[in-house]
Protein backbone atom coordinates (compact mmCIF):
# COMPACT_ATOMS: atom_id res chain seq x y z
CA UNK A 1 0.00 0.00 0.00
CA UNK A 2 1.37 3.62 -0.89
CA UNK A 3 1.36 6.35 1.41
CA UNK A 4 0.43 10.20 0.42
CA UNK A 5 2.92 13.48 0.65
CA UNK A 6 1.43 16.48 0.45
CA UNK A 7 1.16 18.51 -3.25
CA UNK A 8 4.19 20.89 -4.01
CA UNK A 9 2.70 22.75 -6.25
CA UNK A 10 2.63 20.37 -9.44
CA UNK A 11 -0.05 21.09 -11.95
CA UNK A 12 -3.24 19.20 -10.84
CA UNK A 13 -4.41 16.35 -13.20
CA UNK A 14 -7.08 17.29 -15.52
CA UNK A 15 -9.84 14.85 -16.98
CA UNK A 16 -12.71 15.44 -19.95
CA UNK A 17 -16.44 15.85 -19.66
CA UNK A 18 -17.69 13.21 -21.51
CA UNK A 19 -16.49 12.70 -25.35
CA UNK A 20 -17.72 16.39 -25.88
CA UNK A 21 -17.33 18.46 -23.04
CA UNK A 22 -14.61 20.50 -21.99
CA UNK A 23 -10.93 19.47 -20.42
CA UNK A 24 -11.38 20.12 -16.94
CA UNK A 25 -9.32 19.50 -13.56
CA UNK A 26 -9.60 16.20 -11.85
CA UNK A 27 -11.77 18.12 -8.59
CA UNK A 28 -14.04 20.24 -9.00
CA UNK A 29 -14.74 23.15 -6.60
CA UNK A 30 -18.97 22.46 -5.27
CA UNK A 31 -19.65 26.54 -4.00
CA UNK A 32 -23.03 25.35 -2.89
CA UNK A 33 -22.03 25.77 0.76
CA UNK A 34 -20.80 28.92 0.86
CA UNK A 35 -23.83 30.32 0.64
CA UNK A 36 -26.91 28.03 1.80
CA UNK A 37 -27.73 24.93 3.17
CA UNK A 38 -25.35 23.93 5.43
CA UNK A 39 -26.10 26.82 7.74
CA UNK A 40 -23.95 30.72 8.57
CA UNK A 41 -20.62 30.47 5.79
CA UNK A 42 -17.67 33.42 5.95
CA UNK A 43 -17.83 35.41 2.66
CA UNK A 44 -13.86 36.36 2.81
CA UNK A 45 -13.05 32.85 3.92
CA UNK A 46 -15.37 31.46 1.09
CA UNK A 47 -13.80 33.79 -1.41
CA UNK A 48 -10.28 33.32 -0.26
CA UNK A 49 -10.86 29.40 -0.52
CA UNK A 50 -12.54 29.95 -4.70
CA UNK A 51 -9.06 32.02 -4.73
CA UNK A 52 -7.28 29.33 -3.41
CA UNK A 53 -8.65 26.62 -5.36
CA UNK A 54 -7.83 28.73 -8.99
CA UNK A 55 -4.16 29.26 -7.62
CA UNK A 56 -3.62 25.56 -6.87
CA UNK A 57 -5.40 24.71 -10.80
CA UNK A 58 -8.97 24.10 -9.94
CA UNK A 59 -10.54 25.12 -12.81
CA UNK A 60 -14.38 23.86 -12.36
CA UNK A 61 -17.19 26.08 -10.36
CA UNK A 62 -20.16 24.23 -9.61
CA UNK A 63 -23.28 26.34 -8.30
CA UNK A 64 -26.59 26.86 -9.00
CA UNK A 65 -28.93 30.05 -9.15
CA UNK A 66 -31.17 29.07 -6.55
CA UNK A 67 -28.45 29.00 -3.76
CA UNK A 68 -29.11 31.44 -1.62
CA UNK A 69 -31.29 32.59 -4.61
CA UNK A 70 -28.57 33.86 -6.55
CA UNK A 71 -25.88 34.55 -3.79
CA UNK A 72 -23.60 31.92 -4.76
CA UNK A 73 -23.35 33.09 -8.25
CA UNK A 74 -23.12 36.44 -6.77
CA UNK A 75 -19.75 35.06 -4.69
CA UNK A 76 -18.30 33.14 -7.40
CA UNK A 77 -18.62 36.73 -9.95
CA UNK A 78 -16.63 38.73 -6.84
CA UNK A 79 -14.22 35.78 -6.59
CA UNK A 80 -13.27 35.37 -10.35
CA UNK A 81 -13.64 39.35 -9.99
CA UNK A 82 -10.70 39.69 -7.99
CA UNK A 83 -8.40 36.76 -8.67
CA UNK A 84 -5.92 36.92 -11.21
CA UNK A 85 -6.39 37.24 -14.72
CA UNK A 86 -4.66 33.43 -15.74
CA UNK A 87 -6.97 31.88 -12.79
CA UNK A 88 -10.30 33.94 -13.76
CA UNK A 89 -9.63 32.80 -17.29
CA UNK A 90 -9.14 29.48 -16.79
CA UNK A 91 -12.00 28.69 -14.51
CA UNK A 92 -15.24 27.20 -15.81
CA UNK A 93 -18.93 27.87 -14.30
CA UNK A 94 -21.08 24.57 -14.12
CA UNK A 95 -24.56 26.27 -13.58
CA UNK A 96 -28.07 24.81 -12.37
CA UNK A 97 -31.18 26.08 -13.02
CA UNK A 98 -35.03 25.23 -12.53
CA UNK A 99 -35.50 24.94 -8.76
CA UNK A 100 -38.43 27.21 -7.54
CA UNK A 101 -37.98 29.00 -4.02
CA UNK A 102 -40.05 31.13 -1.96
CA UNK A 103 -39.28 33.92 -0.06
CA UNK A 104 -38.84 32.20 3.19
CA UNK A 105 -36.64 29.59 1.57
CA UNK A 106 -39.18 26.55 0.62
CA UNK A 107 -38.60 24.60 -2.59
CA UNK A 108 -42.03 24.69 -4.39
CA UNK A 109 -40.89 22.35 -7.60
CA UNK A 110 -39.10 23.02 -10.88
CA UNK A 111 -39.65 24.84 -14.30
CA UNK A 112 -37.93 23.32 -17.44
CA UNK A 113 -39.98 25.03 -19.90
CA UNK A 114 -38.27 26.15 -22.75
CA UNK A 115 -38.96 29.96 -21.82
CA UNK A 116 -38.09 29.46 -18.54
CA UNK A 117 -35.00 27.97 -19.43
CA UNK A 118 -33.76 31.13 -21.27
CA UNK A 119 -34.98 33.36 -18.35
CA UNK A 120 -32.93 31.28 -15.95
CA UNK A 121 -30.41 31.33 -18.18
CA UNK A 122 -30.40 35.31 -18.90
CA UNK A 123 -30.43 36.01 -14.72
CA UNK A 124 -27.54 33.70 -14.44
CA UNK A 125 -25.11 35.15 -16.87
CA UNK A 126 -25.66 38.75 -15.09
CA UNK A 127 -25.31 37.54 -11.58
CA UNK A 128 -22.57 35.94 -12.92
CA UNK A 129 -20.75 38.69 -14.85
CA UNK A 130 -20.19 37.07 -17.80
CA UNK A 131 -21.39 36.35 -21.80
CA UNK A 132 -21.32 32.82 -21.32
CA UNK A 133 -22.16 29.47 -18.97
CA UNK A 134 -19.61 26.48 -19.18
CA UNK A 135 -21.94 23.86 -18.46
CA UNK A 136 -26.16 24.28 -17.98
CA UNK A 137 -28.28 21.98 -16.47
CA UNK A 138 -31.69 21.87 -14.96
CA UNK A 139 -31.29 20.93 -11.05
CA UNK A 140 -33.72 17.95 -11.26
CA UNK A 141 -36.25 17.00 -14.05
CA UNK A 142 -39.98 18.75 -14.61
CA UNK A 143 -42.58 16.10 -14.64
CA UNK A 144 -44.58 18.55 -16.45
CA UNK A 145 -41.66 19.21 -19.02
CA UNK A 146 -40.35 16.68 -21.79
CA UNK A 147 -36.94 16.48 -21.10
CA UNK A 148 -36.02 16.49 -25.04
CA UNK A 149 -37.91 20.68 -24.36
CA UNK A 150 -35.60 21.60 -22.13
CA UNK A 151 -32.43 20.37 -23.26
CA UNK A 152 -33.64 21.80 -26.83
CA UNK A 153 -33.81 24.99 -25.34
CA UNK A 154 -30.30 24.72 -23.85
CA UNK A 155 -29.15 23.78 -27.28
CA UNK A 156 -30.76 26.79 -28.33
CA UNK A 157 -28.88 28.80 -25.99
CA UNK A 158 -25.70 26.87 -27.23
CA UNK A 159 -26.13 28.09 -30.94
CA UNK A 160 -26.61 31.71 -29.41
CA UNK A 161 -23.21 31.17 -27.35
CA UNK A 162 -25.00 31.65 -24.33
CA UNK A 163 -23.86 28.58 -23.25
CA UNK A 164 -20.67 26.11 -24.10
CA UNK A 165 -22.11 22.67 -22.89
CA UNK A 166 -25.11 20.67 -21.95
CA UNK A 167 -25.63 18.88 -18.66
CA UNK A 168 -28.30 17.17 -17.10
CA UNK A 169 -28.22 16.21 -13.30
CA UNK A 170 -30.02 13.15 -11.17
CA UNK A 171 -31.23 11.93 -14.46
CA UNK A 172 -32.26 7.93 -14.85
CA UNK A 173 -30.75 6.19 -17.85
CA UNK A 174 -33.53 6.14 -19.84
CA UNK A 175 -33.94 9.94 -19.44
CA UNK A 176 -30.21 10.29 -20.51
CA UNK A 177 -30.96 8.39 -23.75
CA UNK A 178 -33.70 10.93 -24.83
CA UNK A 179 -31.81 13.71 -23.64
CA UNK A 180 -28.61 12.42 -25.80
CA UNK A 181 -30.88 12.08 -28.74
CA UNK A 182 -31.85 15.71 -28.92
CA UNK A 183 -28.23 17.45 -28.10
CA UNK A 184 -24.99 16.53 -27.14
CA UNK A 185 -24.65 15.80 -23.81
CA UNK A 186 -21.28 16.83 -21.76
CA UNK A 187 -22.03 15.07 -18.28
CA UNK A 188 -23.95 14.01 -15.99
CA UNK A 189 -24.38 15.78 -12.46
CA UNK A 190 -25.37 13.19 -9.84
CA UNK A 191 -24.77 11.81 -6.14
CA UNK A 192 -21.18 9.31 -5.87
CA UNK A 193 -20.00 8.10 -3.33
CA UNK A 194 -18.66 5.34 -1.34
CA UNK A 195 -22.28 5.47 0.50
CA UNK A 196 -24.38 6.39 -2.77
CA UNK A 197 -23.72 3.85 -4.91
CA UNK A 198 -26.71 3.50 -6.75
CA UNK A 199 -25.88 4.64 -9.95
CA UNK A 200 -23.54 1.50 -10.78
CA UNK A 201 -26.56 -0.58 -12.17
CA UNK A 202 -27.66 1.31 -15.00
CA UNK A 203 -27.14 4.94 -15.06
CA UNK A 204 -22.87 4.71 -14.89
CA UNK A 205 -23.52 2.05 -17.90
CA UNK A 206 -25.30 3.96 -19.63
CA UNK A 207 -23.28 7.39 -19.82
CA UNK A 208 -20.64 5.58 -20.91
CA UNK A 209 -22.26 3.66 -23.45
CA UNK A 210 -23.07 7.46 -24.53
CA UNK A 211 -19.50 9.19 -23.95
CA UNK A 212 -21.56 11.02 -21.21
CA UNK A 213 -18.80 12.17 -17.81
CA UNK A 214 -19.77 12.15 -14.98
CA UNK A 215 -19.57 15.23 -12.09
CA UNK A 216 -19.84 13.33 -8.72
CA UNK A 217 -21.40 15.59 -6.02
CA UNK A 218 -21.71 14.21 -2.37
CA UNK A 219 -18.16 12.25 -2.84
CA UNK A 220 -17.80 13.20 1.38
CA UNK A 221 -21.57 12.96 1.69
CA UNK A 222 -22.43 16.55 2.85
CA UNK A 223 -19.59 15.55 5.83
CA UNK A 224 -21.26 12.56 6.82
CA UNK A 225 -17.86 10.42 6.16
CA UNK A 226 -15.33 12.89 5.52
CA UNK A 227 -14.26 11.88 9.57
CA UNK A 228 -14.63 15.42 10.59
CA UNK A 229 -18.17 14.58 11.96
CA UNK A 230 -18.66 13.71 15.51
CA UNK A 231 -21.07 11.46 16.76
CA UNK A 232 -21.68 14.86 19.68
CA UNK A 233 -22.58 17.39 16.37
CA UNK A 234 -25.14 19.44 16.75
CA UNK A 235 -26.34 21.01 14.12
CA UNK A 236 -27.56 24.50 13.29
CA UNK A 237 -31.04 25.74 12.32
CA UNK A 238 -29.95 26.95 8.93
CA UNK A 239 -28.39 23.16 8.44
CA UNK A 240 -30.32 20.89 6.21
CA UNK A 241 -29.04 17.91 6.89
CA UNK A 242 -31.01 18.27 10.53
CA UNK A 243 -33.46 16.93 8.03
CA UNK A 244 -31.47 14.13 5.81
CA UNK A 245 -32.24 10.64 6.87
CA UNK A 246 -28.68 9.57 7.19
CA UNK A 247 -28.43 12.03 9.87
CA UNK A 248 -30.65 11.05 12.04
CA UNK A 249 -30.90 9.55 15.22
CA UNK A 250 -29.42 5.11 14.56
CA UNK A 251 -28.87 5.98 11.16
CA UNK A 252 -26.37 9.01 12.05
CA UNK A 253 -24.86 5.98 14.37
CA UNK A 254 -24.73 3.16 12.37
CA UNK A 255 -23.27 5.46 9.11
CA UNK A 256 -20.72 6.77 11.96
CA UNK A 257 -19.53 2.97 12.72
CA UNK A 258 -18.57 2.46 8.89
CA UNK A 259 -16.79 5.88 8.78
CA UNK A 260 -14.80 4.48 12.28
CA UNK A 261 -13.93 1.22 10.29
CA UNK A 262 -12.92 3.32 6.62
CA UNK A 263 -10.31 5.06 9.37
CA UNK A 264 -8.89 1.89 10.31
CA UNK A 265 -8.19 2.18 6.56
CA UNK A 266 -7.01 4.99 5.78
CA UNK A 267 -4.77 5.52 8.99
CA UNK A 268 -2.76 1.92 7.28
CA UNK A 269 -1.91 4.52 4.60
CA UNK A 270 -1.08 7.27 5.96
CA UNK A 271 -3.69 9.31 4.97
CA UNK A 272 -7.25 10.85 6.24
CA UNK A 273 -10.75 9.84 5.81
CA UNK A 274 -11.79 12.67 3.89
CA UNK A 275 -8.82 11.60 1.19
CA UNK A 276 -9.50 8.05 0.88
CA UNK A 277 -13.31 9.15 0.50
CA UNK A 278 -12.42 11.38 -2.60
CA UNK A 279 -9.74 8.86 -3.92
CA UNK A 280 -11.99 6.31 -3.83
CA UNK A 281 -14.22 8.73 -5.78
CA UNK A 282 -11.28 9.63 -8.46
CA UNK A 283 -10.72 5.59 -8.84
CA UNK A 284 -14.06 5.29 -10.26
CA UNK A 285 -12.44 5.92 -13.86
CA UNK A 286 -11.07 8.72 -15.82
CA UNK A 287 -14.61 10.07 -16.82
CA UNK A 288 -15.69 11.01 -13.14
CA UNK A 289 -14.65 14.20 -12.07
CA UNK A 290 -15.96 14.52 -8.25
CA UNK A 291 -16.88 17.74 -6.59
CA UNK A 292 -15.72 19.07 -3.23
CA UNK A 293 -17.65 21.31 -1.12
CA UNK A 294 -15.09 22.92 0.69
CA UNK A 295 -15.91 25.97 2.23
CA UNK A 296 -12.45 26.35 3.95
CA UNK A 297 -8.65 26.88 2.60
CA UNK A 298 -7.62 23.86 5.08
CA UNK A 299 -10.68 21.54 4.15
CA UNK A 300 -9.94 22.45 0.48
CA UNK A 301 -6.03 21.51 0.95
CA UNK A 302 -6.54 18.18 2.19
CA UNK A 303 -9.10 17.57 -0.64
CA UNK A 304 -6.61 18.17 -3.27
CA UNK A 305 -3.84 16.03 -0.99
CA UNK A 306 -6.60 13.12 -2.18
CA UNK A 307 -5.24 13.39 -5.62
CA UNK A 308 -1.39 12.26 -4.00
CA UNK A 309 -3.28 8.76 -3.19
CA UNK A 310 -2.90 5.58 -4.67
CA UNK A 311 -5.08 3.10 -4.56
CA UNK A 312 -3.96 -0.75 -5.50
CA UNK A 313 -6.07 -3.73 -5.57
CA UNK A 314 -5.91 -4.49 -1.93
CA UNK A 315 -6.46 -1.07 -0.83
CA UNK A 316 -9.81 -1.11 -3.07
CA UNK A 317 -10.54 -4.47 -1.48
CA UNK A 318 -9.81 -2.84 2.18
CA UNK A 319 -12.23 0.06 1.73
CA UNK A 320 -15.14 -2.42 0.21
CA UNK A 321 -15.14 -4.59 3.34
CA UNK A 322 -14.91 -1.68 5.55
CA UNK A 323 -17.82 0.18 3.98
CA UNK A 324 -19.92 -2.62 1.24
CA UNK A 325 -22.19 -0.98 -1.20
CA UNK A 326 -25.36 -0.46 -0.16
CA UNK A 327 -24.10 -0.33 3.77
CA UNK A 328 -25.28 3.12 4.50
CA UNK A 329 -28.27 3.48 6.82
CA UNK A 330 -31.35 5.74 5.38
CA UNK A 331 -32.02 7.49 2.23
CA UNK A 332 -29.84 10.23 0.30
CA UNK A 333 -32.94 12.50 1.08
CA UNK A 334 -35.97 13.39 3.02
CA UNK A 335 -38.82 11.37 0.84
CA UNK A 336 -40.20 14.96 -0.28
CA UNK A 337 -37.03 15.70 -2.41
CA UNK A 338 -36.40 11.55 -3.14
CA UNK A 339 -39.95 12.44 -5.18
CA UNK A 340 -38.33 14.64 -7.18
CA UNK A 341 -34.69 12.77 -8.43
CA UNK A 342 -35.43 10.82 -11.74
CA UNK A 343 -32.43 8.88 -11.14
CA UNK A 344 -34.85 7.28 -8.19
CA UNK A 345 -37.00 5.91 -10.44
Amino acid sequence: MTTTTPRTGRPLPTRSLGTTGPEVSALGLGCMGMSALYGEADRAESIATIHAALDAGVTLLDTGDFYGMGHNELLINEALRTAPAAARDQALTSVKFGALRTVEGGFTGYDGRPAAVKNFAAYSLQRLGTDHIDIYRIARVDPDVPIEETVGAIAELVEAGHVRHIGLSEVGADTLRRAAAVAPIADLQIEYSLISRGIEDRILPTARELGIGVTAYGVLSRGLISGHFTRERTLGAGDFRGMSPRFQGDNLQRNLDLVDRLREVAETKGVTVAQIAIAWALSRGEDVVPLIGARRRDRLAEALDALEVTLDAADLAAIEEAVPAGAAAGARYPEAQMAHLDSEH
